[in-house]
């Protein structure tokens, strides 16, 4: 766990619907809270036993609030726990330690319009930009898909704040977003999108089909992509001289710091581009959505949380 942590007691727990519940998180007596930008993330530590549960979730609250971070998690069983554990056995009055914000996803003010798309859990990072955009008089639109009308969280809240900028799809009912709202837009608009792997690559190719430059359109990943089996191969470090194996099913940042490797990471996702090395040698399986495709050809660098090598028991030689 990095040292650059902050100390925090959990204030208040909400349900916000069947399966997602918000987390009010205080400082401390002897921590204190930065203000960050709408879009920004922490990663969260739960010891439990001898598990430590290691998550990123997106602020909520409004970024203009002082004295508190307010993050929403989904309980999935197929997750690794996380989310298990902070549904089961997080409590008010709880401390535990949260790192500090990051911002990988932020609001581009130079846009002349906003359109935000969320799918499922993917609202978290909107509720706080739409509270930004609306306060310093911002064009924006929500667009956010759910299954159902009792699965969607803060639907009343969003419609108590920002009913005229947003609007509901129930796929149970036959009522299912699509890529063509952001079709026919005014010249410098920005999307921005948060949900599963497919939904982003989905409206990211559309986005680009309907003109949007590469840098109008921004998206933020919740789970890693699936890319297919993670066979084992090996990692040659250059300025150590030291050679790891990168077991089957395990990613090469986890091993790396395992290790006691000082390797950069932020979302371990694959979607920021905080754990980019550089590679020396070697062909590289590329599993991230942060390079372009040029970049990818050019092989020169990876992401380590979920790039691999390109064929099983291979090996890349990485500038560490």
């Amino acid at each position: 766990m990095s040292a650059n942590t902050i100390d925090v007691v959990v204030e208040e727990i909400k349900k916000e619907s069947p399966q997602v519940k918000s987390f009010k998180l205080k400082p401390a007596e002897t921590s204190r809270l930065l203000r960050c930008g709408a879009g920004s993330h922490v990663k969260t530590y739960v010891q439990v036993d001898q598990d430590l549960f290691e998550n990123s979730y997106s602020l909520i609250n409004d970024p203009n609030e002082s004295g508190y971070y307010q993050i929403a998690i989904r309980r999935s069983d197929e997750s690794k726990g996380g989310s298990v554990c902070w549904h089961e056995r997080v409590k008010e009055g709880d401390q535990l330690k949260i790192s500090y914000p990051k911002n990988h996803f932020s609001l581009s003010f130079g846009a002349k319009h906003h359109i935000l798309i969320a799918a499922g859990i993917g609202i978290t990072p909107f509720i706080a930009m739409a509270a930004d955009l609306k306060r310093k008089g911002k064009s924006f639109e929500l667009h956010y898909a759910a299954r159902s009308n009792d699965l969607c969280a803060f639907q009343s809240f969003l419609n108590s704040y920002y009913p005229d900028e947003t609007r509901f799809y129930f796929s149970e009912q036959g009522n299912r977003m699509n890529t063509d709202l952001m079709d026919n837009q005014p010249i410098g608009t920005h999307v921005y999108f948060c949900g599963p792997e497919k939904m982003i690559n989905e409206y990211a190719e559309a986005a680009k089909s309907y003109g949007y430059p590469d840098s109008n359109i921004h998206f933020e990943l919740f789970a890693q992509p699936d890319f297919g089996p993670m066979e084992p191969f090996q990692v040659k470090l250059n300025r150590s001289n030291k050679t790891i194996e990168i077991p089957e099913g395990e990613s090469m940042l986890d091993i790396l710091l395992k290790h006691g490797i000082d390797a950069p990471y932020s979302c371990k996702v694959g979607g920021c581009g905080s754990c980019l090395v550089d590679v020396l040698e070697g062909e590289v399986d590329h599993r991230d959505l942060f390079l372009t495709d040029k970049e990818k050809q050019e092989e020169s660098v990876i992401c380590t949380c979920v790039s691999r090598a390109k064929t099983k028991n291979g090996s890349i030689v990485l500038d560490l």
